[in-house]
């Protein structure tokens, strides 16, 4: 490694270890009081974080926290996969596949349709929906990169990536909460997380904070709705070339690395080679990423943003994810 690679590396480290560092304190003040106040530690870590939001802003801390909600929460997600075997996935069988299936294209049509109702262009409905119905701020800046640019497009994205973080905060809190008021088990609980929270770190909080079993169907469920976004961006992209619009500009993958990695850790866990101490291991280190990123996720959150967007914008959301949990606790009770 050349003496030039060595010294940018060193200064990113030097850069990002305030924020990672401010994480790794909260995480640990997380699992004590979780530890000794039976408490969820995703739940304490979000809470915790949330108090610390200021550090999020401009200073030394900000890019760690942000290296940590991002970076750290996909190592997390992906690593869960040493958890999963195809047998569990196989085994929810093919309801959760509809289930996903169903919620993603009803819900994205119903918020074309309410945007336009609205005063809202059909494009801002297709991209709040998309983001609400797949994976929170990833499934809009996906969707983003394959719509049509217009003056109001980046005032959209950035609202639509606030919105959907706010309400999956809200959500983490909220719906397993409503799990247990409706009586869901185990596993109908982890379809319901799955298939109603936006971002996939306030599922994996939400569901590992009811139950080990909720937390993985939880998760597999998840992943299904991320897997989603590769046809929802094909149609927007053969929207955006029938309109004849610009579409330049760097895009995402279509596909999260960390959902590639989920489930080629699943497969490998699959095999039963995988000695019980080595899976303890992972198993672990998962967890603690994924306490640390909640953590750096609270600090993040900045639901004050949102009143300066005015209040349509802000009800289409919150419409959005109130059909959404309806819809799902329907399909829930008309299919299983």
């Amino acid at each position: 490694m050349s003496s030039l690679a060595l010294a940018s590396i060193q200064s990113r480290a030097r850069e990002l270890a305030p924020g990672v560092v401010v994480s790794l304190i909260v995480a640990a003040a997380a699992t004590f009081l979780s530890e000794h106040y039976g408490a969820p530690v995703m739940l304490f870590a979000l809470l915790l974080g949330m108090s610390l939001n200021f550090l999020s802003g401009e200073g030394k801390c900000k890019p760690g926290i942000e290296f940590t909600a991002r970076s750290v929460l996909r190592i997390g997600v992906a690593l869960l996969g040493m958890r999963i075997t195809l047998e569990q996935i196989a085994g929810l069988g093919w309801k959760p596949v509809a289930l996903v299936v169903t919620l993603v294209v009803v819900t994205i049509l119903v918020s074309v349709v309410a945007a336009k109702l609205m005063g809202f262009q059909r494009l801002f409905g297709m991209l709040t929906g998309g983001a609400t119905a797949i994976c929170g701020a990833s499934a809009a800046l996906a969707l983003a990169a394959a719509l049509p640019n217009h003056p109001q497009k980046e005032r959209a994205v950035l609202f639509t990536v606030i919105g959907v973080s706010a309400l999956s905060t809200v959500a983490m809190i909220l719906y397993p909460m409503i799990a247990n008021w409706v009586g869901l088990s185990p596993q109908m609980a982890g379809v319901f997380l799955g298939a109603t929270i936006h971002d996939v770190a306030q599922v994996v909080g939400a569901g590992y904070s009811m139950s080990t079993e909720t937390g993985d169907t939880a998760t597999v469920v998840k992943l299904m709705r991320v897997a989603m976004l590769l046809p929802v961006i094909v149609v927007a992209a053969m929207i955006t070339r029938m309109q004849g619009a610009d579409t330049t500009g760097k895009r995402p993958p279509l596909l999260p690395m960390f959902a590639v990695g989920f489930l080629a850790l699943a497969c490998i866990n699959s095999t039963g080679w995988v000695p019980q101490v080595v899976q303890g291991g992972v198993n672990e280190l998962s967890r603690w990423c994924l306490v640390v990123a909640i953590s750096a996720l609270g600090m993040k959150t900045q639901i004050k943003e949102l009143a300066a967007v005015g209040i349509k914008p802000i009800l289409l959301m919150i419409g959005e994810t109130v059909f959404l949990v309806v819809l799902v606790l329907l399909l829930l009770q008309w299919a299983w």
